[in-house]
């Protein structure tokens, strides 16, 4: 089992965050956390539009600065955005410079909008996509999991959200999202974040409104 063992704290960790301590901060204390801030969900389907085609770890390295110049991903504040921003932030080397992904973020703050008044809340629509436990594999080894891409549950999710005009949401994208979110636990069964957001999601009051 390919389990990375940091050689500052000796933990148990998934592969990925590699030696990067940027990277392993984020796994150790975000990833698969379930989140139901509509600030941070939209945050996080905002910038895994970004991520399209590239690497987490670079959008996590420009993640303080996309904060900066999208008004802390308020909804409303991005939602309001023009094309004039665009052409600003097209010329901002702090983020990703791709005027596609820019006005994705713009239009999927305005559908996020509509989607709040029609359910309350953003975190109230986006966990009525959780899967259920017995739409989930058993085996938790890095070999099992770094093999799915996309999932039912998240190709449920991105029809819907595209039916409701929202760009750089397929099924692979909202896989990543729904991990990162805690709506799943990816972790590998031998990493010691796994019982942690196990418990996490055990405790977890999913939002209704």
């Amino acid at each position: 089992m390919p389990t990375e063992i940091s050689p500052q704290d000796g933990l148990p960790r998934c592969p990925w965050p590699g030696d990067d301590a940027l990277y392993r901060h984020y796994h150790d204390n975000e990833w698969g956390r379930p989140v139901t801030s509509d600030t941070r969900l939209f945050e996080k389907i905002c910038l895994e539009g970004f991520q399209s085609g590239l690497s987490w770890i670079t959008i996590l390295r420009k993640r303080d600065r996309f904060r900066e110049v999208f008004h802390g991903f308020d909804i409303a504040k991005v939602a309001a955005m023009t094309q004039a921003d665009i052409e600003h932030l097209l010329l901002d080397a702090g983020i990703i410079r791709h005027r596609g992904k820019i006005a994705a973020a713009i239009n999927n703050a305005r559908r996020t909008l509509e989607i709040q008044q029609e359910f309350g809340s953003l975190a109230a629509y986006i966990w009525r996509f959780e899967p259920q436990p017995g739409h989930r594999a058993d085996d938790y080894s890095w070999s099992a999991l770094s093999a799915v891409a996309q999932t039912d549950a998240s190709r449920a999710l991105s029809k819907d959200l595209r039916k409701r005009g929202f760009n750089f949401v397929g099924p692979t994208t909202c896989y990543a999202f729904m991990q990162s979110m805690g709506m799943v636990n990816d972790h590998i069964e031998t990493c010691f974040c796994r019982p942690e957001v196990e418990a996490a999601r055990a405790a977890l009051q999913r939002p209704v409104r």
